[in-house]
């Protein structure tokens, strides 16, 4: 499984809340720390603050609904949209129906995305317009 034998930060990180096999919410779920999913969730999943929360969904966890979360570790399945500020994993048997965003990733092979992925830097940048005078020329910021 990816992450193991790291010494990164999501490797050393600590389960805060386990959702079982068997367990099964319907809702929006937010948390703060360290999530473990092995069952179904049908809701947006949402990490609270600017924390370093990690979320980790096992081969048997399913995310029905939006994820945004600064650290993903994903080997079940997420079908909606998968927003990480800072570091997503997927693993081999990964898979997203929706699009990713991301600043770091790592995928394995076998994993899979049915969808885009984004790129998303961690530093603000700040879109340049440039505008065309009637004679085609460009004309940038003063």
């Amino acid at each position: 499984m990816l992450g193991k034998g790291k010494k990164g930060k999501m490797a050393s990180a600590k389960i805060d809340t386990i959702i079982g096999q068997q367990t099964r919410i319907e809702g929006d779920l937010h948390f703060d720390g360290g999530l473990h999913i092995d069952g179904r969730i049908s809701g947006n999943v949402i990490a609270e603050g600017d924390s370093g929360s990690v979320l980790t969904v096992s081969e048997h966890g399913n995310i029905e609904g939006n994820v945004q979360v600064p650290n993903v570790i994903l080997n079940g399945t997420v079908t909606g949209n998968v927003h990480s500020g800072e570091r997503i994993e997927l693993a081999a048997k990964a898979r997203v129906n929706g699009d990713v965003h991301y600043n770091l990733i790592e995928m394995a092979m076998g994993a899979e995305v049915n969808g885009s992925l984004v790129h998303e830097s961690e530093s603000d940048t700040s879109v340049v317009s440039f505008e065309r005078d009637q004679f085609g020329t460009t004309n940038g910021p003063d």
